[in-house]
């Protein structure tokens, strides 16, 4: 059971070293869990609100039983191994050369890791309860000042980290200085999506849960999506369709979009249909009108106006003009217009006209 399989560090590592810290691990998880049990049935027995800070303190209650199972499984180690503590071990070199990495360098990168994912959650915790207080809440203002905190305080930690390994960043930036110009040339539009990451971020011209139209330049039809997520390169949206499309950054910055969200939320839409040149043109101006006056959505304080727009080669072309809130169902709203139309046309024997074509033959004299 104590001999030697292999090396770690300045240990020699046995069968029976690997069973006692298989043990330790297993038993770690089921402490962890029974601790986590026992004090929520504790919190909720006492009436206590599990939320915000007691979730955050609880997990780092509970999490800290790793952190002691690391300690005995390396204290463990000494049952074959004399004249070694815990110190000797964390001092000791794996990688050395140039760079040198002992186990204490991995232990505080680790623990710097733990400690900037603390430190975006607790973030988070504040900036959700301060801006929700606010009478005038804005979904995407928070998620800004949420991201700009994520990058900050995790270049921060890297920076920490290269400190704890005692690399310098100066040293890092100058050996790898001709790798950077190469991936600028070579990555010029990553570059250049990340440039406009920020500035959606920072501009707030175009917000998380705005809502979108704008071209994806293969097809005539515009995209109306929702904005779920800026991240620094792309920008994820959903469509109408409920797809999930991921959009480069460039394009919502350096093309035209059409911000349903911003500005005033009313807005003119269209309807537009063909009748014959032999129907009462008044009639149908005034069954237009009731179609979309009858619809909920559609704003009775402003006017609903029809338009002849050209006597076209199969009839009258038609424009119903009316104000509605640009809303994510538009086009639901048009579809219940449109059958509204169908039924009053069909009750006022009003047909729609189709295209047609009059062939006109004739039979010349016999002989010629």
């Amino acid at each position: 059971m104590k001999y030697k399989l292999f090396e770690l560090g300045p240990y020699e590592v046995s069968l029976l070293n690997i069973l006692l810290i298989g043990a330790i691990v297993l038993v770690s998880i089921a402490v962890r869990r029974i601790i986590h049990r026992l004090l929520r049935r504790y919190l909720v027995s006492a009436n206590i609100r599990i939320e915000g800070r007691r979730v955050a303190a609880l997990k780092l209650f509970s999490q800290s039983v790793y952190a002691l199972a690391v300690y005995l499984g390396i204290l463990s180690f000494s049952i074959n191994n004399r004249d070694v503590s815990f110190t000797d071990f964390l001092n000791h070199n794996f990688i050395d050369g140039k760079v040198k990495i002992n186990f204490g360098h991995v232990l505080s990168v680790i623990f710097i890791a733990f400690v900037a994912k603390v430190t975006v959650n607790l973030v988070q915790l504040y900036l959700h309860r301060r801006f929700r207080k606010d009478e005038h809440y804005n979904r995407g203002t928070e998620y800004v000042y949420l991201q700009v905190a994520k990058y900050v305080i995790y270049t921060l930690s890297f920076i920490f980290m290269l400190g704890a390994m005692e690399v310098k960043p100066s040293i890092f930036l100058g050996g790898s200085a001709a790798l950077l110009v190469g991936l600028g040339l070579g990555l010029q539009d990553v570059f250049k999506d990340m440039f406009s990451g920020f500035v959606l971020l920072f501009e707030g011209s175009i917000r998380v849960g705005d809502v979108i139209e704008f071209s994806d330049g293969k097809s005539s039809e515009s995209i109306v999506a929702k904005i779920l997520k800026i991240n620094i390169r792309t920008t994820q949206i959903e469509t109408r369709d409920g797809n999930v499309l991921i959009v480069p950054n460039a394009k919502l910055t350096q093309e035209y979009i059409e911000n349903w969200s911003h500005g005033s939320t009313l807005s003119r839409f269209r309807i537009y249909l063909t009748v014959p040149y032999n129907c009462n043109t008044q009639l149908v101006s005034d069954l237009l009108v009731q179609a979309a006056m009858s619809h909920p959505k559609v704003k009775k304080s402003e006017p609903v106006q029809v338009r002849m727009n050209n006597f076209s080669e199969n009839g009258l072309s038609m424009e119903l003009i009316f104000w509605a809130d640009q809303s994510w169902d538009i086009n639901q709203y048009k579809s219940d217009i449109r059958f509204e139309i169908d039924r009053l046309f069909r009750h006022y024997e009003i047909d729609l006209p189709y295209p047609q074509r009059t062939v006109h033959v004739f039979q010349g004299r016999q002989g010629i």
